[in-house]
């Protein structure tokens, strides 16, 4: 599966054990993988002891063997991910293998409807190869013993996998068909988002219904590993869904974000000035008042109620500086800056106020943190800290 609109963020140690680089692409192998690594060596390690006791505690080993050949299947099912996309000029960040098979991270490219299906359909038709490479094989009884045993699996898994990414919904490769139906059909690419988080929504239920509701009801009884995997990956697609739905509902919005359209009126003033100073720019605490460096990059932020507290026989003595808090380095952004590219640069600072300045440096308006969360999300911000 992809994230073709994740942002860029640097490789971590928390994205796991590094692989090293295909096609120039960093490969990392989350710490989460062993946990279903694991759950395939004890589900699928007495299975193969029963078929070959000779093996003794090698049985196991094989069940790990097969964990491998699928990690290597996701791998290549997330290369033509990414190749597919290279295709397009769309930088990858990155590959992970997890959990949940695994993701292809994008950095930020502009999409078209067509190419993103082409992207997202590339990794299922990588499975449908895999699965049919094998089956010559498999069906001609070429393979014999272990080797035939893991052919065999290996195919179906393959075939199945590729038949699951299909299906019409986020966060499976499917939901691209969907989102880019809809993105077509209205020009909307966030209503194509929402509408295939939904769609995911709907397979979710579906597969619960079928796998567990289903056999409860007609009194088939429950298989328990049958059972845990359907709750798992019901789980994972709702999640997955809902994290679809929420994105497209934000990006929806981003047009309300604008620095210039959401700062408060604000004026700067070097931080040589007195609190005399700041009175006769702003006498009643408004406009918001920007304490300027020596060079005119903004420094910190007049607190109003401080500066009126000052008695007027020490106004012409208090430095502003006294009455200010610090701003975060590099707290300023231009003021035609909007959009994503607006919150992606605020995501990389600190604090929660940011200077908003014209072509010149000047300052024309202060931005806090609350109107651009509001903005996105129609919600208030939480007050945590200075705001």
């Amino acid at each position: 599966m992809s994230s073709p609109s994740a942002p860029h963020h640097a490789a971590t140690k928390k994205d796991g054990i590094p692989l090293g680089k295909i096609a120039g692409i960093p490969v990392y192998l989350a710490y989460s993988w062993f946990i279903i690594a694991a759950f395939t060596v004890i589900v699928y390690g007495p299975a193969v002891l029963v078929q070959f006791p000779y093996l003794g505690i090698g049985a196991y080993v094989v069940a790990f063997g097969y964990a491998l050949l699928l990690a290597v299947s996701v791998l290549i099912h997330e290369l033509a991910h990414a190749l597919s996309a290279k295709a397009f000029k769309w930088p990858t960040e990155k590959i992970v293998l997890n959990l949940w098979g695994g993701h292809t991270q994008f950095e930020n490219f502009t999409a078209s409807p067509g190419r993103a299906v082409v992207v997202a359909m590339a990794g299922p038709a990588s499975n449908f190869v895999l699965a049919g490479a094998l089956a010559p094989f498999v069906f001609s009884g070429a393979f014999h013993g272990v080797v035939d045993m893991l052919a065999n699996i290996l195919m179906w898994a393959n075939f199945l996998i590729g038949i699951f990414n299909v299906l019409p919904g986020t966060p499976l490769d499917g939901g691209r068909l969907v989102e880019s139906a809809v993105w077509k059909a209205t020009g909307s690419q966030d209503k194509g988002t929402i509408a295939a988080g939904w769609s995911g929504r709907v397979i979710a239920v579906a597969l619960f219904l079928w796998f567990i509701v289903r056999p409860f009801l007609t009194g088939a009884g429950l298989d328990i590993n049958l059972t845990l995997i359907t709750i798992l990956v019901c789980g994972f697609l709702w999640m997955g869904a809902s994290s679809s739905i929420q994105h497209g509902r934000l990006r929806s919005r981003l047009y309300l974000v604008s620095a210039a359209g959401l700062a408060d009126p604000a004026v700067g003033i070097p931080n040589s000035a007195s609190v005399a100073d700041l009175l006769a720019v702003a006498p009643s605490g408004s406009p918001a008042v920007v304490v300027c460096g020596p060079d005119g990059k903004p420094q910190g932020v007049v607190d109003p109620q401080a500066a009126l507290a000052v008695p007027a026989e020490a106004a012409t003595t208090t430095p502003v500086t006294a009455v200010a808090h610090a701003l975060a380095p590099g707290a300023y952004v231009p003021e035609w800056s909007k959009g994503q590219e607006l919150i992606q640069y605020l995501a990389k600072l600190e604090g929660g106020e940011y200077a908003v300045v014209d072509h010149n440096g000047y300052v024309t308006g202060l931005l806090r943190q609350q109107a651009v969360v509001t903005a996105i999300t129609g919600r208030e911000a939480r007050r945590s800290g200075r705001a």
